[in-house]
């Protein structure tokens, strides 16, 4: 049947423009400006539903084919050859790192939240120091532990970054002097200095013996999380102010920015000489770190905030619950739809997956309660909420806490809970970064639970704990992940500093200029 009037003129426009919609499924997308406004108008008179601007058929998990090409990094197989191969190379690799794990005993977690806070705090800054290549001051990704150590001797670009936060941190809680924090600090930016880079940003992955490059991506998540770093770096010790600053000015994330559909793009390959086929299409998520950084640096304009979806229309029927309350909202000039989930009694803005690292990571460096406290704080508490009951509740766990982490007996995969995301996560291990990222938020519901993980499963070891535990059968994933490990420190310091990590941040122009976008929105209204 032929549709007539403006409603069949603007889908007619709408189909004209095809392409990657912003979370990773083939769709049409309106222009974010004129065409939308002009919809709203015709839907407004004539009856059209809202079509669903990912399809009728959205599968999660895909991987570009940009992502299958690997990065040989010459100089190091000609470093293992010489010494007789991969396998024979790995104690090589092992004797880089500052130190290893003992699998001595350790001593019960204390009963006073702050105390055992402190413990953890103290325990995994040991690891951080132990495990980083000493001639290069990087982190490693992983150990793996077991029957013999296995080091994952590559980097992650958000490691580095949160590399440089943890310094900070453990200089405010007097782990370390001001000046071998300087010290730390500089040995990082100094090795940035020598790593390859395109269009001002870094590559996702390094290797930590050669420092070659091992990826052709350059991630737009990824770089916000250095860049967040610097920031934070800048900002406490102002004498790297200005090699600090030097990597921030070099970057511009309009590089990442998708005018025609105001959302940045995943990443960059190289390789292929273009950007990802898939945007950030979900303000509730990780990434909206990095869409404030580009804001306030004036790299993208404001609009790019609302044009991230904050739920979607019921016409994609195949997300996990339909939205409440999505209507039309407006903020001065921009306009934007609002609307959240439920879950029992429970309100959120859902994030993709439902996980925990999503929701929260954010909080690492922005005090979102306390800048956004009807929006993005009021959702944090939310999420953590939803996260524990569900766990507790329906899965029937004695422990909470799901987010991407290694599989025990497996790898790494994703974990969250179903009903807090879109599409959503499966739920499984439980990993204590989870509850640790809930710190700030609730002390005693979150230490509670980390010293029910440590009391129920052997989970915790010389560096603090280990990656993941599965409830049903009590298997433990005894790794430590640079990357998760950062998230467990950088927590606990700002419980047991008030916030000095955040505060950095906040205080930053770059990041002081978007600070009255945080406190506009109201989520719940």
């Amino acid at each position: 049947m032929l549709r007539s009037g403006p409603a069949a003129l603007l889908v007619g426009i709408s189909l004209a423009l095809p392409t990657y919609s912003a979370l990773g499924a083939p769709g049409a997308h309106s222009h974010p400006g004129l065409i939308e406004h002009a919809r709203a108008i015709a839907c407004r008179l004539f009856r059209c539903d809202e079509p669903c601007e990912l399809g009728e058929d959205v599968v999660g998990g895909r991987v570009e084919d940009s992502a299958v090409e690997p990065v040989i990094p010459k100089r190091k197989k000609a470093w293992e050859a010489s010494l007789g191969g991969e396998a024979a190379a790995r104690p090589y690799v092992a004797a880089r790192l500052a130190a290893l794990p003992s699998r001595r005993p350790v001593k019960p977690l204390p009963g006073d939240d702050r105390e055992l806070v402190r413990r953890v705090a103290v325990d995994t800054w040991r690891g951080l120091e132990g495990l980083i290549d000493r001639e290069h001051q990087l982190p490693v990704d992983h150990v793996h532990l077991g029957t013999s150590v296995r080091v994952g001797d590559y980097v992650n670009v958000t490691t580095i970054g949160l590399r440089l936060a943890a310094i900070v941190a453990a200089h405010e809680l007097g782990f370390v002097s001001r000046g071998e924090a300087a010290d730390r600090l500089r040995a990082v930016l100094a090795t940035l200095g020598t790593l390859e880079t395109h269009a001002g940003f870094f590559f996702n992955y390094y290797d930590t013996t050669s420092l070659e490059r091992t990826s052709n991506l350059v991630s737009f998540v990824d770089s916000s999380w250095l860049t967040a770093g610097l920031i934070v770096t800048r900002q406490a010790f102002p004498e790297l102010a200005v090699d600090a600053s030097r990597f921030i000015d070099a970057a511009s994330y309009r590089f990442f920015y998708d005018e025609r559909l105001g959302r940045m793009a995943h990443g960059y390959w190289v390789h292929r000489e273009r950007p990802s086929r898939y945007h950030y299409g979900v303000l509730y998520a990780e990434s909206r770190l990095g869409s404030l950084i580009a804001i306030g640096k004036g790299d993208v304009p404001e609009a790019h905030w609302y044009q991230m979806a904050r739920t979607l229309p019921p016409s994609c029927g195949w997300q996990t619950r339909a939205p409440v309350a999505r209507r039309e909202k407006r903020i001065g000039a921009h306009r934007f739809y609002g609307g959240w989930s439920t879950w029992d009694d429970e309100r959120f803005v859902p994030s993709w997956g439902g996980s925990m690292f999503e929701a929260l990571m954010p909080t690492l460096v922005l005090d979102e309660a306390r800048l956004a406290p009807a929006s993005l704080g009021a959702n944090d508490a939310a999420h953590a909420t939803v996260q524990r009951r569900y766990a507790l509740e329906t899965l029937g766990y004695p422990v909470w806490g799901h987010s991407p982490s290694m599989a025990p007996g497996g790898d790494y995969r994703e974990y969250g809970v179903r009903p807090l995301g879109i599409l959503g996560y499966d739920a499984g291990a439980v990993t204590p970064h989870a509850s640790a990222l809930v710190l700030p938020l609730d002390l005693p519901a979150a230490a509670a639970n980390l010293r029910r993980l440590a009391a129920t499963y052997p989970v915790y070891g010389d560096f603090g704990f280990y990656d993941a535990v599965d409830p049903h059968t009590g298997r433990v994933a005894e790794s430590y992940l640079a990357l998760d490990q950062s998230m467990i420190f950088v927590a606990a310091a700002n419980v047991l500093t008030g916030g000095a990590v955040q505060r950095y941040f906040a205080a930053d122009p770059v990041i002081a200029h978007v600070l009255p976008l945080l406190a506009a929105e109201r989520f719940f209204e």
